[in-house]
């Protein structure tokens, strides 16, 4: 049976021209694909007349509104009911698709997502989590940007979400996850990191500790969580510092004709580094904690790096991970409870 995904076709800076080409690229990849693009048809079906395509695993779905990038969420979900987000949404509540794949306006997708699709048992808040490169492979971070604000018990929801996917998606049967934090030891912090510290402490994940913020590129741990201010301050810096890096080494070897024969020589290498580190690679960030799968691909994403936001949804739908987390916090919550009757009794 094929995985059914819904592609939000309006959304992100550049719209039709990267999200059409990247969905029928992604059914040349995956042949247990069938992508259902929702927008406004004409457009769609006028974009799909520059492709060839198997028209039998694509559906066009007519949305008359679009959410704007720069729309405040609250707007999007009162007034945009019949966008190409929203209906994207429906279709994944509906069963009509096992996943929504969007590149609009980050705040909207998640205000909506909670509203049509609820979040899980026993979780509060849904979580941004996308992966980022390491020194050994990469590392899931979460929450990016969705909570700010949050609380001891929403950090450690962070966790175990977090945790679950990376058992689910790397096939890594003990993620090590670290609390974001500004040193060590454990007496630093605010007073809801640790609250996140001890219970997680005495839950069943591979808790590793605090982590400061250059761990989180060494490798030694498999997922951070953080508060949604701190880690989408650690991911702007990290795209920042990726950027100047890249500034200097293309200043560096464009300086004279010696430096430009010793970039070529070098070329194979820079490249290999490119690969390691571009974040397109990296595009399709979770909406962890909602009922289904939802994927924010970032709004200015290319047609390279919105097939992997897609690829990510068709991997989440093979792996069950709503199911799997549901599964996690309800083992959790029972041993807590557990261990509450314990304490009481005694």
């Amino acid at each position: 049976m094929a995985i059914r995904i819904a592609i939000d076709a309006m959304g992100g800076d550049h719209g039709l021209v990267v999200t059409v080409p990247a969905a029928l690229e992604a059914l040349q990849k995956f042949s247990d694909i069938h992508i259902l693009l929702v927008g406004q048809k004409d457009a769609i079906e006028n974009e799909l007349l520059n492709h060839s395509y198997n028209a039998e695993r694509v559906t066009v779905v007519h949305a008359e509104q679009v959410v704007d990038m720069d729309e405040l969420p609250s707007k999007a979900l009162r007034n945009k009911r019949q966008s190409s987000m929203r209906i994207a949404l429906n279709l994944v509540k509906e069963d009509e698709a096992q996943a929504c794949v969007s590149a609009g306006n980050t705040g909207a997708l998640m205000a909506v997502a909670k509203f049509v699709l609820k979040t899980l048992p026993g979780i509060d808040r849904p979580a941004i989590c996308t992966s980022m490169p390491t020194m050994k492979g990469h590392v899931h971070v979460l929450d990016l940007g969705a909570n700010v604000g949050c609380s001891g018990e929403n950090l450690a929801q962070f966790a175990i979400m977090g945790s679950v996917l990376a058992k689910a998606v790397d096939d890594n049967h003990s993620p090590r996850v670290g609390l974001l934090n500004i040193g060590e030891e454990e007496i630093k912090g605010h007073q809801r990191i640790k609250d996140a510290h001890q219970l997680l402490v005495d839950s069943s994940i591979n808790y590793c500790g605090y982590v400061e913020g250059d761990d989180i590129y060494k490798g030694d741990t498999d997922v951070v969580s953080c508060d949604g201010f701190d880690g989408n301050i650690a991911l702007k810096a990290s795209e920042g510092v990726a950027k100047m890096i890249s500034f200097y080494l293309k200043e560096a070897f464009n300086r004279n004709i010696l430096t430009k024969i010793a970039g070529l020589i070098c070329l194979p290498v820079l490249k290999s580094f490119k690969n390691k580190v571009d974040p397109r690679r990296y595009n399709g960030a979770s909406l962890l904690g909602l009922r289904k799968i939802v994927i924010k691909s970032h709004g200015g994403a290319d047609q390279f790096s919105f097939l992997h936001a897609i690829a990510e949804a068709r991997l989440e739908v093979q792996k069950n991970v709503p199911e799997r987390i549901t599964a996690e916090v309800s083992k959790i919550m029972d041993q807590q409870s557990k261990v509450i009757e314990n304490t009481d009794r005694g």
